[in-house]
């Protein structure tokens, strides 16, 4: 005997409430969708369409996420008109009034981000040269600059730090304004000009050895102005940001490069010093950290001194000038090649 499966399920059209007793049953093979409603209205096509907008944009925009939690924001806000105006449907309108203000809160958040960041007119040259050019974010200079450090000044004549009194583990400066000069018992070394570390080859030549002193004098030559940092509290926020402790080695490296042309040509100056933009090696680090610390370690430092004074610009005269104080201050030519 043939018997036609039935489904379980009844059709019933919207806003119509169903009869039971007169119900009847849908063949199973048969559509549930005979007769379709006409299409919505407008405002429920645009806000799919800002949906499908926000969706599409390509992640490699810059303001993609920005774009996109906008559109998903006018999207909710529409579907919100749709339900209440047009569906009077309050389930639709809860949810999307929920949706709307997740998605509003992230775009103010993604707006405020994307705020202009107003640094300090002092500061706003030093990030210009030193930390603009290597990408690094207004708001990541602000923090650097921003907490455990001061701008501080000395008057002409007055010394930042003294050979064999001052200590070299509390602090790390760079000057902003005005011109420093550095000596070594009385013989001068270089200047020191501004956007430029005025303790970088303390800095990185004790990071190993603490407790140790000066070994040159820096006096200001000016009036000056300098931004210093307290060398411990750095040293835990560098550690906390890696991409600004690689940056800081970099920028420390090039000075300390920059302070070793400027030994072997003391006229150096400012306007020269910033055309100088090569990749520091350990061999110029070291050349400077044995000059300025431990240029005393031997009774001939002062013939080496004055030998590397007066040495040439030309390349073999440098090397010359180097073997002079490797051989002074007690570091092989071996260690010297090594480092190279």
């Amino acid at each position: 005997m043939n018997t036609t499966v039935m489904s379980p399920l009844t059709v019933t059209p919207l806003d119509f409430i169903p009869d039971l007793k007169n119900a009847t049953l849908v063949p199973f093979n048969e559509t549930a969708c005979e007769n379709w409603k006409e299409i919505h209205h407008l405002v429920f096509h645009v806000a799919n369409i800002c949906f499908a907008v926000g969706l599409v944009i390509p992640t490699t925009l810059n303001l993609h996420m920005i774009l996109l939690r906008g559109l998903l924001t006018i999207g909710c806000a529409l579907f919100i008109i749709w339900a209440t105006l047009y569906r009077c449907a309050l389930d639709i309108m809860i949810w999307n009034s929920v949706f709307l203000v997740v998605n509003l809160l992230h775009f103010i958040y993604l707006v405020y981000k994307r705020r202009p960041i107003k640094i300090e007119k002092e500061l706003s040259s030093l990030y210009k040269r030193m930390f603009e050019p290597l990408h690094v974010p207004p708001e990541l200079f602000q923090r650097l600059t921003g907490q455990f450090c001061n701008i501080q000044t000395l008057k002409t004549g007055q010394a930042y730090a003294a050979e064999d009194k001052t200590s070299v583990d509390d602090r790390l400066s760079v000057l902003l304004k005005g011109k420093m000069k550095v000596s070594y018992r009385g013989h001068f070394l270089h200047n020191i000009y501004p956007c430029a570390f005025i303790d970088s080859p303390e800095f990185r030549s004790t990071q190993m050895n603490r407790g140790e002193k000066f070994q040159v004098t820096i006096i200001a030559d000016d009036n000056c102005k300098f931004l210093c940092w307290s060398r411990e509290r750095l040293t835990y926020f560098l550690e906390s940001e890696p991409f600004l402790y690689e940056i800081f080695k970099y920028l420390i490296g090039k000075d300390i490069t920059n302070k070793l042309y400027s030994l072997n040509d003391p006229t150096l100056n400012d306007k020269t010093s910033k055309k100088i933009d090569r990749q520091p090696s350990l061999c110029s680090q070291l050349s400077v950290m044995q000059m300025r610390n431990s240029i005393a370690s031997t009774s001939d430092s002062e013939d080496g001194l004055q030998m590397f004074l007066r040495g040439t610009s030309s390349a073999s005269s440098l090397r010359n000038n180097q073997q002079e104080f490797y051989n002074a201050y007690g570091v092989s030519r071996l260690q010297h090649d090594v480092f190279c």
